[in-house]
Protein backbone atom coordinates (compact mmCIF):
# COMPACT_ATOMS: atom_id res chain seq x y z
CA UNK A 1 0.00 0.00 0.00
CA UNK A 2 2.73 2.09 0.32
CA UNK A 3 4.42 1.47 -2.91
CA UNK A 4 0.64 2.16 -4.24
CA UNK A 5 -0.18 5.67 -2.10
CA UNK A 6 3.51 6.97 -3.18
CA UNK A 7 2.32 5.70 -7.01
CA UNK A 8 -1.18 7.78 -6.79
CA UNK A 9 0.56 10.48 -5.46
CA UNK A 10 3.23 11.04 -7.87
CA UNK A 11 0.20 10.52 -10.58
CA UNK A 12 -1.27 13.62 -8.80
CA UNK A 13 1.58 15.34 -8.89
CA UNK A 14 1.96 14.72 -12.74
CA UNK A 15 -1.47 15.77 -13.43
CA UNK A 16 -1.83 18.27 -10.77
CA UNK A 17 1.28 20.42 -11.27
CA UNK A 18 0.91 21.21 -14.91
CA UNK A 19 -2.92 22.22 -13.87
CA UNK A 20 -1.54 24.09 -11.32
CA UNK A 21 1.22 26.14 -13.52
CA UNK A 22 -0.84 27.10 -16.12
CA UNK A 23 -3.91 28.00 -13.72
CA UNK A 24 -0.93 30.00 -11.84
CA UNK A 25 0.25 31.59 -14.74
CA UNK A 26 -2.60 32.44 -16.31
CA UNK A 27 -3.38 34.51 -13.01
CA UNK A 28 -0.45 35.81 -12.64
CA UNK A 29 -1.20 37.36 -16.24
CA UNK A 30 -4.62 38.57 -15.48
CA UNK A 31 -3.10 39.98 -12.39
CA UNK A 32 0.27 41.98 -14.37
CA UNK A 33 -2.36 42.82 -17.02
CA UNK A 34 -4.88 44.88 -14.79
CA UNK A 35 -1.55 46.35 -12.87
CA UNK A 36 -0.18 47.34 -16.43
CA UNK A 37 -3.53 48.90 -17.70
CA UNK A 38 -3.86 50.65 -14.45
CA UNK A 39 -0.67 51.92 -14.32
CA UNK A 40 -0.97 53.10 -17.82
CA UNK A 41 -4.26 54.99 -17.01
CA UNK A 42 -2.58 57.05 -13.87
CA UNK A 43 0.54 57.64 -16.19
CA UNK A 44 -2.24 59.37 -18.58
CA UNK A 45 -4.05 60.86 -15.91
CA UNK A 46 -0.68 62.63 -14.27
CA UNK A 47 0.26 63.75 -17.79
CA UNK A 48 -3.26 65.43 -18.13
CA UNK A 49 -2.74 66.79 -14.64
CA UNK A 50 0.57 68.17 -15.76
CA UNK A 51 -0.91 69.50 -18.91
CA UNK A 52 -3.74 70.96 -16.71
CA UNK A 53 -1.00 72.73 -14.62
CA UNK A 54 1.14 74.26 -17.06
CA UNK A 55 -1.89 75.89 -19.18
CA UNK A 56 -3.01 77.33 -15.66
CA UNK A 57 0.41 78.63 -15.12
CA UNK A 58 0.47 80.12 -18.85
CA UNK A 59 -2.70 81.64 -18.62
CA UNK A 60 -1.82 83.52 -15.32
CA UNK A 61 0.88 84.64 -16.84
CA UNK A 62 -0.40 85.94 -20.08
CA UNK A 63 -2.91 87.76 -17.06
CA UNK A 64 0.09 89.36 -15.57
CA UNK A 65 1.50 90.48 -19.08
CA UNK A 66 -1.84 91.82 -20.03
CA UNK A 67 -2.13 93.70 -16.50
CA UNK A 68 1.29 95.56 -17.27
CA UNK A 69 0.12 96.27 -20.67
CA UNK A 70 -3.11 97.44 -19.73
CA UNK A 71 -1.09 99.50 -16.57
CA UNK A 72 1.12 101.01 -19.17
CA UNK A 73 -1.45 102.47 -21.54
CA UNK A 74 -2.88 103.73 -18.86
CA UNK A 75 -0.16 105.62 -17.88
CA UNK A 76 0.09 106.50 -21.64
CA UNK A 77 -3.30 107.86 -21.33
CA UNK A 78 -2.61 109.93 -18.88
CA UNK A 79 0.62 111.46 -20.33
CA UNK A 80 -1.47 112.73 -23.25
CA UNK A 81 -3.90 113.88 -21.48
CA UNK A 82 -1.64 116.24 -19.41
CA UNK A 83 -0.18 117.19 -22.83
CA UNK A 84 -3.55 117.69 -23.84
CA UNK A 85 -4.39 119.84 -21.02
CA UNK A 86 -1.26 122.10 -21.81
CA UNK A 87 -2.26 122.78 -25.35
CA UNK A 88 -5.43 123.67 -24.47
CA UNK A 89 -4.17 126.38 -21.62
CA UNK A 90 -1.95 127.61 -25.13
CA UNK A 91 -5.05 127.80 -27.46
CA UNK A 92 -6.61 129.70 -24.38
CA UNK A 93 -4.38 132.06 -23.62
CA UNK A 94 -3.92 132.33 -27.95
CA UNK A 95 -7.48 132.99 -28.37
CA UNK A 96 -7.32 135.93 -24.98
CA UNK A 97 -4.39 137.37 -27.05
CA UNK A 98 -5.79 137.54 -30.44
CA UNK A 99 -9.24 138.94 -29.18
CA UNK A 100 -7.23 141.72 -27.53
CA UNK A 101 -4.91 142.20 -30.20
CA UNK A 102 -8.24 142.74 -32.87
CA UNK A 103 -10.37 144.80 -29.85
CA UNK A 104 -7.31 147.34 -30.20
CA UNK A 105 -6.76 146.98 -33.74
CA UNK A 106 -9.82 147.87 -34.16
CA UNK A 107 -10.47 150.78 -31.30
CA UNK A 108 -7.09 152.00 -33.45
CA UNK A 109 -8.96 152.10 -36.83
CA UNK A 110 -11.99 153.94 -35.16
CA UNK A 111 -9.52 156.50 -33.77
CA UNK A 112 -8.26 157.04 -36.80
CA UNK A 113 -10.87 157.27 -38.68
CA UNK A 114 -12.61 159.67 -37.09
CA UNK A 115 -9.58 161.76 -36.79
CA UNK A 116 -9.58 162.37 -40.77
Amino acid sequence: MNNNTQNTIAQLKEELIPLIKTVVQDEVKSNIEDFMRQSELRAKELSLIERIIRVEEEIKALKEIEKARFEAMETRFEAMETRFEAIEKRFSSLQWFMGIGFTITSILIAIFGLLK
